[in-house]
């Protein structure tokens, strides 16, 4: 235990997350899109965002690289600084999704036990698991950010499914192929799916 947490407590409102969500008129959880760089994880949540929003749905995206322009900045892709930033952003989710917020995370999240390390603390119930799938060839065929040729050019280190492993989930509650669905099926499968669990009004 650290020095000084003895005397730190959690301090509970009055608001609960249920009465967020009666005055929200929906449910809220944690999105959570994992895949491969270029596999479409951002490109399907600003989507999945645009269609919850425009049904008065309270969304915000959690974006892997803008993360890393504050919360996680400083950090590097070590498997270690990777882990922080996965702790980061679960602890950030979690009070997103207490705020009655649907809360839609973009990030590569490559290691299986992080990402079960994340359900734990977002919450199992509140966590889902997409995973983005696309092979390996059509991420690195789209390229849309350059990465992949500068991995292959040994300009980047640990990059995930060329230097540094992708451990696909096992599984998830959600699996889409992006190089078989266009975005708006892919969409679409996302909120079926929260209509499914009742946190989306049909």
């Amino acid at each position: 235990m650290e020095q000084g947490s003895k005397s730190i407590y959690w301090h509970a409102g009055k608001v609960t997350r249920a009465d967020r969500s009666r005055l929200n008129g929906h449910g809220s959880c944690a999105l959570w899109f994992t895949g491969l760089s270029g596999s479409g994880k951002s490109t399907l949540a600003v989507e999945v965002e645009r269609r919850l929003h425009s049904r008065r749905v309270h969304t915000y995206i959690l974006d892997g690289d803008n993360l890393r322009h504050g919360l996680s900045k400083g950090l590097g892709f070590t498997p270690e600084d990777r882990k922080e930033n996965m702790r980061r952003t679960g602890e950030a989710a979690k009070l997103f999704v207490d705020a009655g917020i649907m809360t839609l995370v973009t990030l590569i999240s490559p290691y299986r036990s992080e990402r079960e390390l994340v359900r734990s603390v977002v919450g199992t119930d509140s966590f889902v698991e997409i995973y983005v799938r696309c092979p390996l060839e059509e991420c690195e065929r789209r390229d849309p950010k350059g990465l992949y040729k500068r991995a292959r050019s040994n300009e980047i280190s640990e990059f995930t499914g060329i230097s540094a492993p992708y451990e696909e989930p096992e599984n998830p509650e959600l699996e889409i192929d992006t190089s078989r669905l266009d975005l708006q099926q892919s969409a679409g499968r996302v909120l079926d799916y929260l209509k499914s669990r009742g946190w989306l009004r049909t």
